[in-house]
């Protein structure tokens, strides 16, 4: 038996959304995506001209020419060193000078690596991750690297469900617990992750999030209600969705009698695809109404 339906809002969890930066200013030379475009991890997004990293490139160049030098000194020196011709100390200095070369060399290839910069002054922005560009914030010629990220990824394969649990179920309500949302004729199923233990002032309801199964076709920002299973408790019964009607501010089904059928008011828990719950009304084994539900409630009014 479901607990309830409550409102939701598909969101993305806090590790889909991506932001792409350049790790130095620049300008954009070309922009190679356009928003709502999908991309593979490591796809070129941008290419981006910065004068940074023309100085950390020519920087690695002398570091590299100068490192084979400073080498063959410090090996030289230690081979001296060994044979008593010069004091240790100056061995060490030029192991020392040798080992600050290599720091140097280092440095500057983790500089240039760093957002794909190269030599020749380009830097490569690439998506992070696998999903659809979400955001392009700049144009070829744009300034970066001081602002807004130029783009933000996104990767919509696995959902989010921000819920708003009512007061009335504050306590019934755990992580673990089964969620049921329809979408287009199908039931898509998912779990309640995390639920807040105090409740919203100005809605009187307890914030949860709740998971949905990959590719489960929902938009970020969609509204949709979530039916919430029970784990146990009280039973109920279930019925088709078309024998349940709304009479003002309550539900009603047409329960077969002597004479006919009567309105009977009733609970309803909640609804899983075409199957309504029903907490309280009816009892299990009564004949139901599941056609003619209109004309039966015409009927009723006209008494």
């Amino acid at each position: 038996m479901p607990i309830g339906t409550v409102p939701g809002v598909v969101s993305l969890p806090p590790d889909a959304r991506v932001a792409v930066t350049t790790p130095y200013a620049g300008t954009i030379l070309k922009v190679l995506v356009i928003q709502g475009q999908a991309v593979k991890q490591g796809e070129v997004l941008a290419v981006v001209r910065a004068a940074e990293s023309v100085q950390f490139g020519a920087a690695l160049a002398r570091t590299q020419a100068e490192l084979p030098v400073v080498a063959a000194n410090a090996a030289r020196l230690a081979q001296l060193s060994r044979e008593g011709i010069i004091a240790p100390a100056r061995a060490d200095e030029a192991r020392a000078a040798l080992a600050a070369t290599q720091a140097t060399l280092a440095e500057n290839r983790r500089l240039l690596a760093l957002g794909g910069a190269g030599r020749d002054g380009t830097i490569t922005l690439r998506a992070p991750i696998s999903g659809r560009v979400a955001s392009v914030a700049v144009d070829t010629g744009a300034a970066v690297g001081n602002g807004v990220a130029p783009f933000i990824v996104e990767n919509a394969t696995n959902m989010r469900l921000d819920l708003q649990v009512p007061e009335r179920l504050a306590g019934q309500v755990h992580p673990g617990m089964e969620i049921n949302v329809l979408q287009d004729g199908r039931v898509a199923q998912g779990t309640v992750l995390a639920i807040a233990g105090s409740l919203d002032p100005l809605t009187r309801s307890l914030a949860a999030k709740a998971s949905l199964p990959p590719d489960s076709g929902f938009v970020p920002g969609k509204g949709v209600m979530a039916t919430i299973a029970g784990t146990g408790g009280a039973g109920g019964v279930s019925l088709p969705a078309a024998a349940v009607t709304r009479v003002g501010d309550h539900h009603e089904v047409f329960v077969r009698s002597a004479n006919g059928f009567r309105a009977a008011r009733v609970t309803v828990a909640g609804q899983i695809g075409d199957r309504v719950f029903l907490s309280a009304g009816v009892s299990p084994g009564s004949q139901i109404a599941i056609s003619g539900v209109a004309e039966l409630k015409t009927l009723e009014a006209g008494q």
